[in-house]
């Protein structure tokens, strides 16, 4: 029977020769995952033989990630912020960036009297932005909108999965909220540019959806309509929080630069880059 280390060394071997990016690493989150054990304890563990159902479904999983298939997909759930989200390829699979945006926020809405506050997750995709805070901020009434069906199908899995009780709507940015008021507003939306999204990794060119990816030939369609519409849309005092690509900052401080914005602040990422865009309304 084959050990883990074995196992580890073969499947590296594999993932090299059909081209994956980083092969080693890879080959251990695959094992991790598949095999649902820590890291540390593909080490501490090395001489373990694996059984026969452990091999099939290791040998099936590297068969697809050798594709290009993401292990997100394989899997079929990630782990975000606190949250269990089942992910598919309807939806994208949670950025390290989306997470630290959720944490900016979170933060932020503990400095606040939340009972009976109103959030809004526009793009909400696999529902991780507004479900991880409604998890952790449960006085927020959350709402979650997006414009695909099989999208919201997914947050709605999840709300599920996660006990969290939520609204949910279909349709295009705002126009599920017409007639409505929030008091802070999240938005992650399409914001890859055309030429961005040829040079894009296989893994995510093609497996992951391009309309929640592409946000047309510059990357700001939907900042455009939101520049626009939301001042309507948002009580006042209201704060909005928008993950961008990091060479949008400029762009977007031009485009939010109505009188009725309090604040406009660009916060980085880990990587020190322009990734978030914050506002406030007066």
């Amino acid at each position: 029977m084959r050990t883990l280390l074995e196992i580890l060394k073969l499947s590296t071997t594999y993932l090299e020769q059909n081209g994956t990016a980083h092969p080693r690493r890879q080959a251990e989150e695959l094992l991790c995952t598949a095999l649902e054990m820590e890291r540390m304890h593909l080490y501490l563990e090395h001489d373990r033989p694996l059984t026969d159902q452990e091999l099939e479904k290791v040998r099936a999983w590297l068969r697809r990630r050798s594709k290009g298939e993401p292990l997100a997909y394989i899997s079929g759930t990630v782990e975000f912020f606190g949250c269990e989200l089942h992910i598919t390829p309807e939806v994208l699979i949670p950025r390290q960036e989306t997470e630290i945006l959720a944490d900016l926020v979170s933060k932020s809405l503990s400095e606040l009297p939340l009972e009976g506050k109103i959030l809004w997750d526009l793009c909400c995709g696999s529902g991780c932005l507004g479900l991880a805070l409604k998890k952790k901020h449960p006085a927020l009434q959350v709402a979650l909108a997006d414009l695909s069906e099989s999208a919201l199908n997914i947050a709605r899995l999840n709300a599920e999965a996660n006990q969290l009780s939520v609204e949910l709507l279909q349709g295009d940015l705002l126009a599920p909220f017409t007639g409505r008021k929030a008091d802070f507003l999240l938005c992650n939306p399409p914001y890859v540019t055309e030429e961005e999204w040829h040079t894009l990794d296989r893994d995510v060119k093609e497996y992951e959806p391009k309309e929640a990816l592409v946000g047309g030939i510059d990357g700001l369609i939907f900042y455009r309509r939101l520049a626009v519409q939301l001042p309507q849309f948002l009580s006042p005092g209201a704060r909005v929080w928008l993950e961008n690509g990091y060479t949008q900052a400029e762009a977007l401080y031009m485009l939010f630069n109505a009188p009725c914005w309090k604040t406009r602040e660009i916060k980085k990422d880990w990587s020190g880059k322009d990734r978030f865009f914050f506002l406030e309304i007066e």
